[in-house]
C-alpha cells in the first residue's frame, strides 16, 4: 500500500515552503533514525586478548564501532564456560584491564561488552582465557621495563614523539625526561618490545623536532619545551631559557642512540648526523658565566643569569660536566670539573652513615636520584677520580638510604627492608625531594628510588621490586608500571606517572643486567679523552653486598631494658662484626668480630649505659649483612 503526502501550495512562495516542508522531513527522519541507533544493541568489542604475569592478568581489545559507547563491562569466571561475574567497569577511552589476582598460580577467563549511553549493552566478546604464574627474577625485571617502557613510547607527544612531563600534562614535554625515555629506545629494541625500524623512526621524529622546531639558547634547550610548537613553557619565572643541566640528560640519551644506530645505511646515517650536530651546538663555555672557573646551570635571554645557580657537587648534574669537557665544539677546560663540581674537593666528606663510608656529598647522601640521572650513560664502575669511586659512593648512598628506612627514626607506617626508598617524587601534599633527614621524610616512598639502584644493590632492590609488585600491587601497579609513589601511613597511592622518575627504572635496570647503556654511551669517541683529562683512573669496584647472612637471627627482648640476646640458628660457621647504630646511624656500640658456630647459638649484649630510643642492630660479615630495629627503654 502506498501512501500519498500531502505538500500545501503556497502560490507565491511555492519554493520555499516546499523546501522548508522537505527539510523538516529529513530532520524527523534523521532524528528516528538516530534514536533508533541508540535502541539497538551495540556492537561488541573484539579481539580479545588476555596476558598473564606473575601476580595479575592484562586483558587488552578493540573498542566497538558503535557510537555513544560510554564504558565497557569486564567479566570474569574460574572456568571457560563460566559463570561470569561483573569484575569492573572501565570508561571508553581505556579498551584494557589490568586484574591483580595475587600469586595464587591459578587460570581465569574474562569476556567484555560495551555499553552505551543509552544503557544497551553489547554482546560480549569471545571468551579470553590466561594464567597468573610464577615469574623468575629476569622475567620480573623485563616485565617492569616493558610496563614502564609504555610511557615513553604510548604516552609521547604525538608531534614532537618527546616524554611528556607527567600524565595529562597535555603540550609540556620535558628535555631531560626525554633523554632518560630516548636512552631506553636501545633497551626497548633488544628486549623486544618494538621493531629496531620503529626506534629508529621514532629517534628521527624526535631529533628532527629538536634541530627544526625547538627553541634553543646557545645550544642548550629550556627545561619545558611546548611538544607541538618547540617554544619555550617557563619552569618558573626567571627559568625561561637555556636549562645546561636538562640538556645534558638529553644529551646523555642522544649520544647513547647515537651509539646503538651505527649501520651504514641512510637513515641511521641521517639520525647519528643530526645527533651530532645537536651535540657540537651546545656552547658548553658559554654557560661558564664570562669564564668563570664553574658551570652555571641556567641563562635566559630575557633575565640573563639572574636565576645565579652554579652546579656545584654532589649532585645529580656530574654528567653536565663531563659533557662539557668533552665538547669538540664548545668545550670546557677539565680544570673546571675540579674547581665546579667537585668545588676544588670541598665536597668530600669523612663522614659514615650506618657504617658506609659516603665520600662525596651531603647529609647521608641526599635523594637517591642523585645517585641515577648522571649515571644511565656515564659508566661508573672500575674507575675513580681524584676523590672517588663513583660506584662504591652510588652503592654506599644507596644503602644508607634503605638502613635509614629500616631505622625509621620518625615512626613511619610501611617502611622495612623491602619497603624503602626515598627521592624526588609526589607525595599527599605535593612534590619533593625526600631524602634521609627529619624535615625531608614524610612517610613516601617512591619505587624508583630502589628500582633505580639496581646496578648498586641487586639483592635488595629486587626484594623491593617484589614488594611493590606482589604486596602493593593492587594500588601500586598500573599500565604504565609502577605508579609514583605512596605513603601507607597516609593511605595514599599516586596516580600519576613522572618522565624523570620512569625513565631512570628502564635504563639502570638494563645496566645492572647487561651493562648496555654503560657500554654504548662509554663508546662515543668523545668520552675516553675526556674522562682521561679530567683524571680518572682505573680502579676495581666493590662488589654489592648479598641480602642475608646465613642465620637465622632473633631479638629478645625487644624492646628491651638494659640487656637482649641474640638467638642465632646457622647453617655455617662464620665470624660477624656486631655494632648498633643510633637512629641518626652513627655507631654507638661496637662489640667486634664475633664467631658464629653452626646450628643453634646465644649471645647477650649489654644496652645499660645507652640512652632509651630507637637503635639498629648490625651484623655483617663478608659484604653479608643482618639488620634490625632495636627498642631500649628504662624503667
Amino acid at each position: 500500500m502506498l501512501m500519498r503526502l500531502s505538500v500545501p501550495k503556497n502560490r507565491e512562495g511555492s519554493g520555499s515552503v516546499m523546501s522548508m516542508y522537505w527539510k523538516t522531513l529529513l530532520v524527523v527522519v534523521l532524528t528516528a533514525a538516530s534514536a533508533s541507533a541508540l535502541r539497538a544493541q551495540p556492537v561488541s568489542p573484539a579481539n580479545l586478548a588476555g596476558v598473564g604475569y606473575d601476580s595479575h592478568i592484562e586483558l587488552k581489545w578493540t573498542a566497538s564501532t558503535s557510537p555513544n559507547i560510554i564504558a565497557y563491562n569486564i567479566y570474569r569466571s574460574a572456568s571457560p564456560d563460566g559463570p561470569f561475574a561483573l569484575l569492573r567497569q572501565v570508561g571508553a577511552s581505556t579498551p584494557y584491564a589490568l586484574d591483580f589476582i595475587g600469586r595464587i598460580d591459578t587460570v581465569f577467563s574474562y569476556r567484555v561488552t560495551a555499553l552505551n549511553s543509552s544503557g544497551q549493552e553489547s554482546a560480549p566478546t569471545s571468551v579470553q582465557t590466561a594464567t597468573v604464574a610464577a615469574m623468575s627474577d629476569d622475567d620480573l625485571m623485563t616485565m617492569v621495563q616493558r610496563y614502564t617502557f609504555r610511557y615513553f613510547w604510548e604516552h609521547s607527544h604525538p608531534v614532537s614523539g618527546l616524554a611528556r612531563e607527567r600524565l595529562n600534562s597535555g603540550d609540556i614535554v620535558t628535555t631531560g625526561g626525554s633523554g632518560f625515555g630516548i636512552s631506553a629506545i636501545p633497551v626497548a629494541v633488544e628486549r623486544g618490545f618494538i621493531t629496531r625500524q620503529e626506534g629508529l623512526l621514532r629517534m628521527i621524529q624526535i631529533v628532527s623536532f629538536l634541530e627544526l622546531r625547538a627553541q634553543r639558547y646557545h645550544g642548550a634547550f629550556a627545561h619545558w619545551l611546548n611538544g607541538n610548537t618547540g617554544a619555550t613553557i617557563p619552569f618558573s619565572q626567571f627559568d625561561n631559557g637555556g636549562d645546561l643541566v636538562e640538556t645534558a640528560f638529553l644529551m646523555q640519551g642522544l649520544l647513547t642512540v647515537r651509539s646503538y644506530f651505527n649501520q651504514d645505511v641512510p637513515l641511521e646515517n641521517s639520525l647519528r648526523s643530526t645527533i651530532t650536530r645537536l651535540w657540537e651546538d651546545v656552547e658548553w663555555d658559554w654557560y661558564r658565566r664570562n669564564d668563570s672557573n664553574v658551570l652555571y646551570w641556567h641563562w635566559s635571554p630575557n633575565y640573563q643569569w639572574q636565576m645565579n645557580f652554579q652546579l656545584r657537587g654532589f649532585n645529580e648534574t656530574m654528567i653536565t660536566y663531563i659533557l662539557g669537557v668533552a665538547s669538540p665544539t664548545h668545550g670546557i677546560p677539565a680544570s673546571l670539573y675540579h674547581s665546579g663540581w667537585a668545588s676544588n674537593g670541598g665536597f668530600v666528606t669523612p663522614a659514615a652513615y650506618f657504617g658506609y663510608p659516603m665520600y662525596v656529598g651531603g647529609f647521608r647522601g641526599g635523594p637517591l636520584f642523585f645517585a641515577h640521572y648522571s649515571y644511565l650513560g656515564f659508566d661508573p664502575r672500575n674507575k675513580r677520580d681524584a676523590y672517588c669511586n663513583y660506584f662504591n659512593r652510588n652503592r654506599n648512598h644507596t644503602l644508607i638510604n634503605r638502613e635509614y628506612c629500616i631505622a625509621n627514626p620518625k615512626n613511619h607506617a610501611g617502611y622495612g627492608p623491602d619497603s624503602w626508598g626515598l627521592t624526588a617524587s609526589d607525595n599527599p601534599w605535593g612534590y619533593l625531594a625526600h631524602e634521609p633527614v627529619f624535615d625531608r621524610d614524610n612517610g613516601t616512598i617512591a619505587p624508583t628510588a630502589a628500582l633505580s639502584s639496581m646496578p648498586y644493590t641487586p639483592a635488595q632492590s629486587m626484594a623491593a621490586l617484589k614488594h611493590f609488585y606482589r604486596n602493593l600491587g593492587d594500588r601500586l601497579w598500573g599500565y604504565y608500571g609502577f605508579t609514583d609513589a605512596y605513603n601507607i601511613g597516609q593511605n595514599w597511592f599516586a596516580s600519576s606517572y613522572l618522565a624523570i622518575d620512569q625513565g631512570p627504572i628502564i635504563g639502570m635496570i638494563e645496566n645492572h643486567r647487561t651493562g648496555l647503556l654503560w657500554d654504548l654511551f662509554m663508546a662515543n669517541p668523545e668520552m675516553q679523552p675526556a674522562l682521561d683529562s679530567i683524571g680518572f683512573i682505573a680502579e676495581q669496584s666493590a662488589v654489592a653486598p648479598d641480602l642475608a647472612l646465613p642465620a637465622e637471627v632473633l631479638v629478645y627482648p625487644n624492646p628491651n631494658n638494659g640487656q637482649f640476646t641474640l638467638l642465632m640458628e646457622a647453617t655455617e660457621s662464620f665470624t660477624a662484626q656486631i655494632q648498633l647504630m643510633d637512629a641518626m646511624g652513627r655507631q654507638v656500640r661496637n662489640w667486634g668480630a664475633t664467631h658464629i658456630q653452626n646450628g643453634e647459638s646465644s649471645l647477650t649484649l649489654d644496652t645499660h649505659e645507652l640512652p632509651a630510643g630507637v637503635y639498629q642492630l648490625w651484623l655483617s660479615s663478608g659484604g653479608r649483612q643482618h639488620t634490625q630495629r632495636i627498642l631500649v627503654f628504662h624503667n
